[in-house]
């Protein structure tokens, strides 16, 4: 008789349980966050400090006294084109930045004057080459063409010139993508510029006095949208 009621009980529990089962809620699969592509275009912002060294040469007597210490800082704009291949990004970026890199020296006869070598634009055009540790951070090196105005006189009977020189500039950063489309970055770049950057007169004596820009570093910060 037991095993009589108890087969009738399984008979109406087992099908109640599977109707039970088939009304519970199914937890819904985990999504997991897409890995970011760096592939494509993107502008931005960059801004921070730089500093360097200049000197003032007088090119008839070839005396000079030395090299000096510039500091300054700059802000501008930056546009490239990235490509990724696996965890490596190959791109292409240029920037032009407004900057006030300036440095000053006593110089003249009896060290009676003052000189300033300035900088006032600066530029790029380099290539990057990255590797992304992680899903949203890149970590890269760069190197090119570095281009900047720069500037020079003496505060007493003395033109001032302006040339746009060239020279070359290697660094490094990181990249972090932030949100989509979205990325914040950090970075050195280490800038020279051979030879005579311009030319000033010393109009009392028409004598050309010629300046020179060095080892400019720059570090700054900067904001990217990608397209």
């Amino acid at each position: 008789m037991k095993r009589y009621f108890l087969a009738i009980a399984l008979a109406l529990l087992v099908p109640a349980a599977q109707g039970l089962a088939a009304d519970l809620p199914v937890k819904a699969p985990v999504k997991h966050a897409a890995a970011v592509n760096w592939t494509g275009w993107y502008v931005g912002i960059s801004g921070g400090a730089d500093w360097g060294r200049f000197s003032q040469t007088n090119t008839v007597t070839g005396v000079s006294n030395g090299f000096f210490n510039q500091t300054g800082g700059l802000v501008g704009g930056t546009a490239g084109y990235n490509w990724q291949m696996s965890n490596w990004v190959l791109g292409l970026e240029t920037d032009l930045s407004w900057t006030k890199l300036t440095g000053t020296q006593m110089c003249g006869p009896a060290s009676a004057f003052v000189c300033t070598t300035e900088m006032r634009a600066f530029g790029t055009l380099r290539g990057r080459v990255g590797v992304a540790l992680l899903d949203n951070v890149l970590i890269y090196g760069t190197g090119g063409l570095a281009y900047g105005r720069i500037s020079a006189t003496r505060n007493v009977n003395a033109t001032e010139s302006a040339d746009w020189r060239a020279g070359w500039t290697v660094g490094g950063g990181a990249e972090v993508m932030l949100a989509p489309q979205w990325s914040a970055k950090v970075e050195y770049l280490y800038a020279t510029f051979p030879g005579t950057a311009t030319t000033y007169i010393v109009t009392t004596s028409n004598t050309p006095v010629a300046a020179t820009e060095r080892n400019v570093s720059i570090v700054r910060a900067g904001v990217n949208f990608h397209f």
